[in-house]
């Protein structure tokens, strides 16, 4: 088989393969509980001026 070939006897080998996985107890969803807090920071302008400045290197 080259390199990139890919034929019927690999494909259904791989379908037994992932048929057969068996899910983990890691796989569990986490609860996270808490708060986010978003802070939009400076205006476009502000921000873009401060792009332009580090771009020149001052």
């Amino acid at each position: 088989m080259s390199m990139g070939a890919y034929d019927e006897a690999e494909h259904e080998r791989r379908e037994r393969m992932t048929s057969q996985v068996e899910p983990g107890t890691d796989d569990d969803r986490n609860t996270y509980r808490g708060t986010v807090e978003y802070d939009s920071g400076d205006s476009t302008e502000a921000l873009l001026e401060q792009f332009k400045q580090m771009k020149s290197g001052d």
